[in-house]
């Protein structure tokens, strides 16, 4: 079983900074990809970040400049530092990691419970 658990959502000011975690836990062999998706009330979900196994970054044009992704894989961790917050920037942020378990060997992704980030004054 494998579990995506993500961390550091809240309620944070216009211009203010959070830093969201996520941590890949279970009988994982290897992963691949790691991101991080956000949904906004009544919008699809979005990719807002990605990071390569390789270190191969890319970025939603609405966020870049403002936001960093990294990973920890000897910690099966991805992170999201959130800078120059908007109110746009509100939503429901899911991690996912595109990873192969120790059973089936194949690639498949997976996706965390979501942590809310709420972006107001």
């Amino acid at each position: 079983q494998v579990q995506l658990v993500e961390s550091g959502g809240g309620l944070v000011q216009p211009g203010g900074s959070l830093r969201l975690s996520c941590a890949a836990s279970g009988s994982i062999f290897s992963i691949y990809g790691m991101g991080w998706y956000r949904q906004a009330p009544g919008k699809q979900r979005e990719l807002v970040a990605g990071i390569t196994s390789g270190g191969s970054i890319n970025y939603a044009d609405s966020v870049r400049g403002r936001f960093t992704i990294s990973r920890d894989s000897a910690k099966k961790m991805v992170y999201l530092h959130m800078n120059s917050l908007k109110p746009e920037d509100t939503a429901v942020y899911y991690c996912n990691a595109d990873l192969s378990t120790k059973a089936t060997m194949m690639a498949q992704r997976y996706w965390g419970q979501g942590t809310q980030v709420t972006v107001s004054s």
